[in-house]
């Protein structure tokens, strides 16, 4: 009021005042988006990923090239032989192809068990708000709490879906699967947990993407007489093709680049049937104190992340 009191009294037309109060409002806003604002509140992401991405990072690559072991303080310059040694070990391909795997069947799950929730919660009805919550609980609680509660309910002694089968006398007792003893079963029981954990990140996408179309569009649809699969297949899944683009991009990363569902659940075993890249240089690096061969492994995820965040 102070301010517009004194553009008045400067101001002795309407045109005047209008003038000064818009010089006023201009001045404001360069001062807000002056360049050292916005890198003042920029700096502590820079910050952030330098000390917490980068730093790790050229580190490794200065570990991946030498001998650096845990307890040893001496380290030499040796080139490309942990990356031949590394290529040459069969744990390594191992690796690679459960990642592989992992990665892709786990995606398709996520998508596919994503949009069936998303086109659940997508219109209103009772009790939804609750059922948006306990969707979003395992993506909420901390990883390491619902694995270790997905290894209590796959253990081999005290598994309660190995009880639920024996009474429903589908398994007789002492003859039930061994949920994660078995190479096979112990793979998908790794995906699925990861899928799980995954799936209301990807569900919350989804639904914010689906909640975004017009709505004219499908009941313009409905009108012409398309059916929900055919509304669903032809006009809002390829709407949603950028957002679901995004989700898949996300999920990739967080699926290839994971090993705490690994770890928790089978440490990479039986007979690292369900080791993966980041469990395998964890193993190596960490657990085997051999750094430079943790590190030269590690590496083999800057590639192929790269690549598929570009196309």
């Amino acid at each position: 009021a102070e301010i517009f009191r004194s553009h008045y009294r400067k101001a002795g037309r309407a045109e005047d005042l209008v003038v000064a109060v818009a010089r006023n409002k201009i001045k404001s806003i360069g001062a807000a988006q002056s360049p050292l604002l916005g890198a003042a509140m920029f700096s502590p992401a820079v910050l952030y990923i330098l000390l917490l991405v980068a730093g790790p990072f050229f580190l490794a690559i200065f570990y991946a090239f030498s001998d650096a072991r845990i307890g040893n303080s001496e380290m030499h310059f040796v080139g490309l032989e942990n990356f031949r040694s590394i290529l040459q070990s069969p744990s390594f391909r191992v690796a690679i192809r459960n990642s592989l795997i992992f990665t892709i069947c786990s995606q398709i799950v996520v998508i596919v068990g994503a949009n069936i929730l998303a086109i659940s919660l997508e219109n209103t009805f009772r009790g939804r708000g609750l059922i948006r919550f306990l969707i979003l609980l395992p993506w909420v609680a901390p990883i390491a709490l619902g694995a270790i509660g997905w290894k209590w309910i796959l253990d081999s002694i005290y598994s309660v879906i190995t009880w639920i089968l024996v009474a429903v006398h589908i398994y007789k007792p002492f003859s039930a699967p061994m949920w994660l003893g078995e190479p096979s079963l112990a793979i998908t029981s790794v995906l699925l947990v990861h899928s799980w954990r995954l799936m209301p990140f990807s569900t919350v996408i989804l639904l914010a993407g689906r909640t975004a179309i017009p709505k004219d569009i499908p009941e313009a649809a409905a009108v012409d007489g398309a059916g929900f699969w055919r509304t669903q297949l032809q006009i809002v899944i390829p709407m949603m093709q950028p957002i679901i683009s995004v989700a898949v991009l996300f999920g990739l990363i967080f699926t290839f680049t994971d090993m705490t569902v690994v770890y928790i659940l089978t440490a990479g075993g039986p007979f690292d049937s369900t080791q993966t890249l980041p469990s395998l240089a964890f193993a190596m690096g960490i657990q085997g104190s051999d750094l430079a061969a943790g590190a030269a492994t590690s590496l083999f995820l800057v590639p192929v992340l790269v690549i598929t965040a570009y196309f």
